[in-house]
This record gives C-alpha cells, structure tokens and sequence, in this order.
C-alpha cells in the first residue's frame, strides 16, 4: 500500500503506554507507522532508543516524531532562538538512534514582521541545524509542518519553499490545518489535488516517495485552528482526501491526529483502500 497509516502518539487503547507497547498495539491493530510525541521534551535515553529501533525493525512499523512545541526560529530573544536549534538538535539525534525516519515541527510565528524576513531568519536557523547532523551523518529528515493558524509560519507555499531552499528537510503536509488556517477552504478533492500536484512540481520524487501527512477534524474560527476533533464531528471531507491521495498514488506516512486516534487512523486507512481508481499517471 503506498500509504502507511498511524496515530500521533500511543494508541488509546494500549495498556503499554510506552513506546514499545504502542508499536506492538499499532501492529495489533494493523496500521503501519506511528509518530512518537516528544512534543513536551524529548526524555529518552540511549538504551531505550536502540530498543525502539530494534522493536520498529522486528515489527516493520515506521517511525516518525513530533518535536517540541517550543521551537520558534522567529523569536525576539536570541537566547530562545537558539535554545530553538537545540531542542530540534537534540530531538534529531535521539531519533536517528531510536530509528525515527523524520523529525516533524512548527517553525516560527510571524510575530508582525513580513513572510520574507521570517523565512530568511527560519533559513538561516534551520540550515545551521540541519549542517551541524549533516556533519554527524545524520540523515533524519526535518519536516517544517503546515501551520493551522495565520499567525503562525507556515502555509503550502513557504513550508515548500523551505524543502526547496534547504537539503534534507521536506514538509510535513497538515491537510486538517490547510482547511482550518483557509477559514474552511481547501476542503474539496479537486482543492486537494492542486496540494498534491503543487508539491510534486515543486520537489519532486524525493517528496512523491516519502511524503509525510497530519489527518484529522478540526474545529476552527477566522483565527484558525481552535482545537481537533474527531472526523465525525467535523466538516473536514477526509473521504475526498483519500481518494485524492489513492488517485495520485504519493507514498508515505498519513498519521491522525484526531482525539479517538486509533478510531480515526482505522477510518482512514479504510477510506484509502476503498478509493481505488486510477493512479495520477493515467488522468
């Protein structure tokens, strides 16, 4: 299946609640991929990372992270920016030990100054992290995610433009965000489609065959992104969603993030096997 599917962090309903028992619960319940949430601190030695990646290799369940919310390349205080490249440090190099394939994290806030200023300081940041693993041979892939709220750094187009201006650093695609951040928009297969070919043309194979997504409901008002819900409980067109991803036939990780995690994750992954049609190459 060209997509894999899993949950932001432990399922609910593994009695293990750490990262080993939530590999075997995602097993379990036949998903592909689980995004470990270091999004408060990473807290993990190096005994239990080996021990991750060895779990994630026996079981074939792909591992991705989130990062710590506390990363803003943006910030006034030059001691919060670079307390920022550390926390993404860090969280790379514990991934790159537990057998985490990509580091996923929010960039910057705008903090009133211009989208050009923003990218410019975010380039400069993020390149000097992304040099300082480069140097260490580490390849984990850092994934600027599509941000749900305007105030926020990070619409399809600059969170592109990153993976285009920066080796080694492709987009974490936030199909729920797009839709909250648009005020309602980007909610329609052929809105879809245009996020898919728009990506493709701009970075090519090395994002069609290892695109990353976040999936779920999403409650929103004219400043974005209020909070997540479950796909039921949403207007988020997730069915339209998997048939725009089967259609185009991108591969890679589509992790829920929706309350019921699991639940949802399962919908999904049957959504996008009930699609079918035709592969991208065909229309």
């Amino acid at each position: 299946m060209p997509l894999l599917f899993g949950t932001a962090g432990v399922p609910l309903s593994a009695t293990d609640r750490s990262s080993q028992g939530g590999i075997r619960k995602i097993q379990e319940l036949g998903l592909g991929a689980l995004e470990l949430e270091f999004v408060q601190g990473v807290r993990m030695g190096e005994e239990k990372a080996g021990q991750i990646k060895q779990l994630s290799e026996d079981t074939g369940i792909r591992l991705s992270c989130h990062g710590p919310y506390w990363i803003n390349f943006n910030s006034r205080e030059a001691e919060k920016v670079a307390a920022s490249r550390e926390r993404l440090l860090h969280t790379a190099r514990v991934a790159r030990m537990a057998g985490i394939e990509a580091v996923v994290f929010h960039p910057a806030f705008y903090h009133g100054d211009s989208p050009e200023i923003v990218f410019k300081r975010i380039v400069q940041e993020l390149s000097s992290v992304r040099e300082a693993l480069t140097a260490e041979g580490n390849s984990v892939l850092l994934r600027p995610e599509t941000t749900g709220k305007p105030s926020q750094y990070g619409d399809l187009e600059e969170t592109v433009h990153l993976a285009q201006t920066i080796p080694g650093v492709l987009p974490c695609i936030d199909f729920s965000h797009l839709h909250a951040r648009s005020n309602g928009r980007l909610n329609s297969y052929d809105e879809f489609s245009r996020i898919l070919d728009f990506t493709a043309e701009a970075l090519g194979d090395s994002w069609v065959k290892r695109a990353h997504f976040h999936i779920s409901g999403i409650e929103y008002g004219l400043k974005g992104e209020k909070r997540h819900l479950v796909l039921r409980n949403s207007d988020f067109n997730y069915r339209e969603l998997m048939r725009a991803l089967r259609v185009f036939g991108v591969e890679g990780l589509a992790i829920c993030e929706s309350p019921n995690l699991e639940e949802d994750a399962l919908q999904l992954q049957a959504a996008y096997r009930d699609a079918g049609g035709v592969s991208h190459d065909e229309l």
